[in-house]
């Protein structure tokens, strides 16, 4: 199953669970390099933190479900979450570890991020946070491919909520979001496939799959992935394509003047996910993914506010031939 009906909504019920690591984030203010010892910012950034936050300012019932360290940068952290509409009640909090850190450098090519990570309190995550010890019920998880490459108890994690799993239960979201900084691709490509395979829902960049994979378009993925229900295959300026049961449908993305490209991914994730879970046309997930990546490439931080949601609505209805131009103003002027 592909689509969730806006019907099976009910009380009391999470639209989403967003399982994963979330850590203190130092960023450039100015997008310097930090050789130059710019002035730097302290915000918080995770992969599936960024969709839960998404999909909170999109008007869902979202959780993030993680550990943190007893520290101010955990306290930090669901603190933040928090603010931005999402629930963390059922995060845990260990004495004993720390919550990770990570340092974003901008330069003349691109970002390079370090992270200071190992043995931090998410790493100890393990299977026994599966199941009713996570926040629900819900009608979706997402989870990414950062995870099973943090420790092999989050390994575990990722086993029994997704390869493990009965029949049932909630849709499952995954991003493949593969990490060279802590998994090559000759160790990731056979792990991370298998989870894919396992997937209701996948997100992968066409670089991404081509690196991992060897496969070199969006319909290459396709045929290593024949029976995931939903995949959307990114493939940066050039758009993204969706295959679900049949269809293939691609929708090009508007052109964007990049600021910094970290967590545009994750808010592409979080406006697909958002059309999904309110029923929303294959075309139209696709469009208001593209939206919310353009605003967040567009600034220095993981997380940007969307437009007012008339235009966004105006922007998503527009006819095929004007799609781009008119986002492409769009974006230019957030």
């Amino acid at each position: 199953m592909s689509t969730i009906p806006t019907r099976e909504r009910r009380s009391g019920v999470l639209d989403a669970v967003c399982v994963g690591e979330t850590m203190a984030m130092l960023t450039p203010v100015s997008a310097a390099p930090l050789a130059e010892r710019p002035d730097l910012a302290l915000e918080v950034g995770g992969a599936e933190s960024n969709v839960a936050c998404g999909l909170a300012r999109l008007g869902h019932r979202v959780a993030w479900y993680s550990r943190v360290g007893d520290d101010p940068f955990g306290r930090m952290i669901t603190g933040a979450l928090a603010g931005n509409g999402v629930e963390v009640g059922g995060v845990e909090v260990d004495r004993d570890r720390p919550t990770g850190i990570y340092v974003k450098d901008p330069g003349p090519v691109g970002t390079t991020v370090y992270y200071y990570r190992k043995g931090s309190a998410a790493s100890a995550m393990g299977p026994e946070h599966a199941g009713p010890a996570m926040p629900g019920p819900s009608r979706l998880v997402h989870l990414s491919g950062i995870t099973p490459a943090l420790s092999p108890s989050c390994s575990a994690l990722v086993d029994r909520l997704l390869a493990d799993r009965g029949p049932g239960g909630p849709l499952l979201s995954f991003d493949v979001n593969h990490r060279p900084a802590l998994w090559s691709p000759g160790d990731a490509a056979d792990r991370l496939l298998g989870l894919a395979r396992a997937a209701d829902v996948v997100f992968v960049g066409r670089d991404e799959a081509e690196a991992l994979w060897a496969t070199a378009s969006a319909d290459d993925v396709r045929t290593l992935l024949p029976d995931v229900g939903c995949l959307v295959v990114k493939d940066a300026e050039h758009g993204a394509t969706c295959f679900e049961e049949a269809r293939r449908v691609h929708v090009p993305a508007p052109v964007v003047t990049v600021v910094e490209p970290v967590g545009a991914g994750d808010a592409f994730a979080a406006g697909y996910l958002s059309g999904l879970l309110t029923g929303r046309t294959v075309r139209d997930r696709l469009r208001l993914g593209h939206l919310c990546a353009a605003v967040t490439l567009r600034c220095v931080g993981d997380l940007a506010p969307l437009p007012p949601a008339t235009a966004v609505e105006r922007l998503i209805a527009l006819d095929d031939d004007v799609w781009v131009k008119e986002a492409t103003a769009a974006a230019a002027a957030m």
